[in-house]
């Protein structure tokens, strides 16, 4: 993906995916890092590469989904995580409708 898709302001959550994927870079595990192993799979049906994230579970041991959740539950918990859910999921509906 050209990352100027990742940075256009008009579609919306572009600025979580560009976060997460520098955290991703600096090793940093953060909910910007672990929301986008949650959406890998349809991300990289977009052609978004999502490395993986040194330092957290495998999805085996502990869901990426939960992992998320364990970070932010004291900043908002379930409010916060459907938020970022929301988000990442417009950012990917946008991409699609873009390119289709």
């Amino acid at each position: 993906m050209k990352s100027n898709e990742l940075l256009d302001p008009l579609i919306p959550g572009s600025d979580l995916v560009a976060q997460g994927l520098e955290d991703i870079k600096d090793g940093k595990i953060s909910a910007y890092s672990l929301l986008l192993q949650v959406a890998a799979p349809r991300l990289k049906r977009l052609n978004i590469d999502v490395p993986p994230l040194a330092g957290i579970k495998s999805p085996e041991e502990e869901s990426y989904e939960h992992q998320l959740y364990e970070l932010i539950k004291d900043a908002g918990g379930y409010s916060l995580y459907n938020a970022l859910c929301g988000r990442i999921a417009s950012f990917a509906s946008a991409l699609e409708a873009r390119r289709a």
